[in-house]
């Protein structure tokens, strides 16, 4: 399997990854940037991964959605940000924007706010690795940056300004929670592994719960320039309920984000039954 060195992903899979849930051998991980998790998916090379729902459209064909282990939440949404002095979102009409991934759900939901609030319409994408963004933005190598993860804690220290929220706007036209990272299983496994999948993932998420301090060093170990305290920051910004479970409204908010995106032409639209599991 294959998912992100961020703080979340190895909280949430620190259990499983050696072996310590009852039952269930210890996956082959490989770490990777959600750009080329999004890309592997796409290519079909590994059997779990995690990605950005803003890809799943692209991916349903060979891969499911697994109800659990991804990332939703409320107040952890993608932040736009500039150099002081760009007061407004219409001051972006034009300028080069540096984005994670125009597969990622912050691309999506950076679209989506767009439309409406930069009417004139921004100018180049550049897909950079999140950690890469920041730096650009500072350095004026970019106008404005879309960013994600721990990016929402320390954006000050890159003396930068959040000129918008994504997750904000999100929440309050929709009522829903932000979906960022889903986990994906690829069909030809069949029902009955996916189901052991499912219960392995709850498992290793309950016992990151139980015991914080057991995954410490394995987060430690791959959080790119992070301390503990925003690791866990991040751990309890992007681990909620939702990741145990998705739940109605979880996949509400899922069925909302990408229905929406392919009525503005962003994603291929969502056959019926598409996200049953």
């Amino acid at each position: 399997m294959a998912y992100s060195p961020c703080p979340n992903d190895t909280f949430v899979f620190h259990a499983w990854a050696h072996g310590l849930v009852p039952g269930a051998d210890a996956p082959e991980v490989t770490f990777a940037d959600i750009d080329v998790t999004n890309g592997l998916a796409e290519r079909g090379e590994l059997d779990v991964l995690k990605i950005s729902y803003g890809a799943l459209p692209w991916v349903l064909d060979e891969y499911t959605l697994l109800p659990c282990g991804g990332a939703l939440g409320r107040g952890c949404g993608p932040l736009v940000l500039t150099r002081p002095g760009t007061g407004t979102p219409e001051d972006l009409t034009g300028r080069t924007v540096a984005v994670p991934s125009e597969r990622s759900t912050a691309y999506l939901l950076f679209r989506l706010w767009a439309a409406k609030a930069v009417p004139g319409g921004f100018g180049e994408i550049v897909v950079l690795p999140f950690h890469e963004i920041m730096p650009a933005v500072r350095d004026g190598r970019v106008d404005a940056g879309l960013v994600i993860h721990e990016a929402r804690f320390t954006y000050r220290q890159y003396g930068l300004h959040s000129l918008a929220d994504m997750g904000e706007a999100w929440e309050r036209e929709t009522g829903l929670p932000i979906p960022l990272g889903a986990i994906v299983a690829r069909r030809s496994l069949g029902a009955e592994r996916l189901r052991a999948l499912t219960e392995t993932i709850r498992a290793s998420v309950r016992q990151a719960w139980a015991d914080p301090s057991a995954s410490r060093e394995y987060v430690l170990a791959h959080a790119q320039e992070m301390d503990l305290d925003v690791a866990k920051q991040h751990i309890g910004l992007y681990v909620t309920e939702f990741t145990e479970d998705l739940g109605e409204e979880g996949y509400a908010a899922v069925r909302a984000l990408l229905t929406r995106a392919a009525a503005e032409g962003l994603v291929p639209p969502l056959d019926p039954g598409a996200l049953a599991f």
